[in-house]
């Protein structure tokens, strides 16, 4: 990797996007999540690159979801691994019941093997995913090879930078879907049961910190999900960017 000077406007998504250029040349990363990134990146500039109030609600009711699931699973693809393995394994040490599957669109044997490589050096103890058992229905991508025991049977999936036919795959088997994705208009925020647009290493951790602190609180669970509707979610979207192109065009951005 070229040094990258501190001082530079854009220090620490430079620094992120040669990180996941190396992690392509480890096979973690597949050629194709380094245009995924970047279309993210895009939308992160228009939400202003900090979580927003309806992002915060939306992890809130992720966190309170994945309490109340009896199989909740996260899905993982490289994208994810590279960028946040040590989120995961610190949001799975702090829900025990929620399992982790490595979920591939460009799968090969040793790919799947590495980036689950990469989770348990990172902490995470279970990984599945990595020989996949069942296929989800009315997928014929590699990504509907699923594990029996994961995916196939979770009730709750949360899909970090996901893919939009898988997302609204696993919402016709009528899955509660979670999603983490910058894109306010892809088809896998408008598939997703609860859409969290946010970036993922802010959103991980806040679901997490909001795990720990509604555990001792699950008569509110139930009333946190239903309050957080994933169309009024999404219009917040629409009218924070909309605003905010307002406002930069005034110049009072």
């Amino acid at each position: 990797m070229s040094p990258i000077p501190r001082s530079h406007p854009r220090y620490h998504s430079l620094l992120v996007r040669a990180y996941l250029a190396e992690e392509m040349g480890r096979g973690i990363v597949a050629p194709e999540g380094l245009i995924a990134h970047g279309r993210g990146e895009a939308f992160d500039y228009l939400l202003g690159e900090g979580s927003t109030p309806f992002a915060l609600k939306a992890e809130r009711a992720a966190a309170a979801r994945l309490l109340l699931s009896e199989h909740p699973v996260l899905s993982v693809n490289g994208n994810v691994a590279a960028l946040a393995s040590r989120e995961v394994a610190q949001l799975a040490a702090a829900l025990p019941g929620l399992r982790v599957e490595v979920n591939l669109f460009h799968r090969t044997p040793q790919r799947a093997e590495r980036i689950a490589e990469k989770l348990r050096r990172a902490g995470v103890i279970d990984v599945l995913g990595v020989h996949p058992t069942a296929r989800l229905r009315g997928l014929p991508s590699d990504r509907g090879w699923v594990d029996e025991n994961g995916i196939l049977a979770a009730d709750t999936v949360l899909v970090p930078l996901e893919d939009g036919d898988r997302a609204q795959a696993l919402a016709r088997t009528g899955k509660f879907v979670i999603t983490i994705d910058l894109n306010p208009l892809s088809r896998t925020t408008r598939a997703a049961s609860l859409p969290i647009i946010d970036e993922l290493t802010r959103a991980l951790p806040e679901i997490r910190r909001q795990a720990l602190a509604l555990r001792k609180r699950p008569g509110s669970w139930t009333q946190i999900v239903q309050g957080a509707d994933p169309d009024a979610l999404r219009g917040s979207a629409y009218e924070f960017i909309a605003e905010r192109l307002r406002q930069m065009a005034r110049g009072t951005a």
